[in-house]
């Protein structure tokens, strides 16, 4: 699969994220407000009931990276799960200038550094809000 791949994601997608995730949880409820939010079911993976085997998926492996499954039942993770979800709400021309050589390699590597630092950075921020 190769990153334009993501500007044909069909919906319905499911978009799988961390529901302890301050900046996860501040997209999700932009999510669910969209004018097109019915496009997209959102899963926590952090609620009680959800099995990451159930999808073939392991959890430690979907609190990693951003996981989308959309309608043809095809998998994005990580930067590609973004694309393909932004691709389904109808921002393709954002995607399609994300998927360009030079700047594909730069947005995968910045999702892989936010990724990584997603907690503390949420942390961080909802801190400097109290202030």
């Amino acid at each position: 699969m190769n990153r334009r791949d993501t500007l044909h994601a069909r919906e319905p997608v499911t978009l799988y994220h961390d529901g302890h995730c301050p900046l996860c949880q501040r997209e999700v409820v932009w999510l669910s407000r969209h004018p097109r939010r019915e496009r997209v079911a959102l899963v926590d993976i952090q609620a009680a009931d959800f099995d990451a085997e159930a999808v073939g998926k392991s959890f430690d492996a979907m609190m990693g990276r951003l996981h989308l499954q959309d309608g043809g039942g095809r998998w994005f993770i990580g930067m590609d799960a973004s694309r393909a979800l932004y691709a389904v709400l109808g921002y393709r021309r954002l995607v399609w200038l994300s998927c360009i050589p030079g700047i594909a390699p730069l947005m995968d590597a910045g999702y892989r550094w936010f990724a990584r630092r997603r907690l503390r950075l949420g942390r961080w921020i909802e801190k400097r809000q109290q202030k």
